[in-house]
């Protein structure tokens, strides 16, 4: 997660792509699951768990990842080692997409996952930003790292490390060396996320502008771990995704829930139920 300061300098507000990637949903579905922030890892084997109930009982027609699903992607190539961590996430997903539509935007921690594991997983890519026409309306999907404006240092690595020379030195270390890192990086993680009022917000006026230029109403974005919806004014939005986390404490998380009666949240699902759209086993 990103962190910030009101007495920070500000970073430029991003511009949407001249081209804008475009969804449209199926004529069939009726409703569309979103999650993000779940920092899956081998050390949160609850949420993992909770999230595997989720994605075998619900009845969406279509399941939206937007991001930081991963605590640390360490590279495609470790789907294939037996028994590992990226193994289980492989199996995993490939179950959901046997049934369902899957679709995967990344976020600042899983932004390695290439199309290598997408492709294995059945899943599709999505650019960040990418806009979703549904149930009549327009929507635009984002992990949400972009517009926290006020985290400049964090923009300004999150330029660095995407640079395709450096995704490649990355991918070029052994895996147990990658292991190590992702473990390091962990441990930051948690360090830094001890002060939650530290963290960088996403900035409303460059959230407005992204919608006006992409011509929807809403955005839905995760990556702040404040779940809300926030009237931005003017008939515009921004609906926050929650993180999940079942490892410590009490539990929390949820579900953002796209229908024709618009947006709800619901706890993830326990147990599986009957899908009427259901091609295949659970994973």
């Amino acid at each position: 997660m990103s962190r910030g300061s009101a007495a920070r300098p500000v970073s430029p507000a991003p511009r949407l792509p001249s081209r804008l990637a475009t969804l449209r949903a199926e004529p069939g579905w009726r409703r569309i699951d979103l999650i993000s922030d779940l920092h899956l890892s081998p050390d949160m084997p609850a949420t993992l768990a909770r999230l595997r109930a989720h994605l075998s009982a619900t009845p969406a027609d279509a399941i939206f990842l937007l991001g930081d699903i991963f605590e640390a992607w360490i590279g495609d190539d470790a789907r294939w080692q037996a028994g590992t961590f990226e193994q289980f996430a492989l199996e995993l997903l490939r179950g959901v997409s046997a049934r369902k539509p899957l679709f995967f935007m990344h976020g600042n921690r899983d932004f390695a996952l290439g199309e290598p594991m997408a492709e294995d997983a059945g899943m599709r890519l999505l650019p960040d930003p990418a806009r979703l026409e549904a149930f009549g309306r327009g929507w635009l999907l984002s992990h949400g790292d972009q517009l926290c404006l006020g985290d400049v240092g964090y923009l300004r690595a999150r330029a660095a490390v995407r640079r395709p020379g450096v995704l490649a030195a990355l991918r070029a270390m052994p895996l147990f060396a990658r292991r190590a890192l992702a473990r390091h990086l962990r441990a930051k993680s948690r360090m830094h996320q001890s002060d939650p009022s530290t963290w960088a917000d996403v900035d409303d006026d460059a959230a407005r502008a992204w919608l006006r230029d992409a011509g929807c109403d809403t955005l839905i974005h995760g990556h702040t771990h404040r779940p809300a919806l926030h009237d931005l004014g003017d008939g515009l939005a921004r609906a926050v995704l929650s993180d999940w986390d079942y490892d410590h404490g009490p539990g929390r998380g949820d579900v953002l829930v796209m229908d024709a009666r618009g947006l709800h949240r619901i706890a993830p699902m326990h147990a599986a139920a009957p899908d009427p759209h259901a091609g295949g086993g659970s994973p």
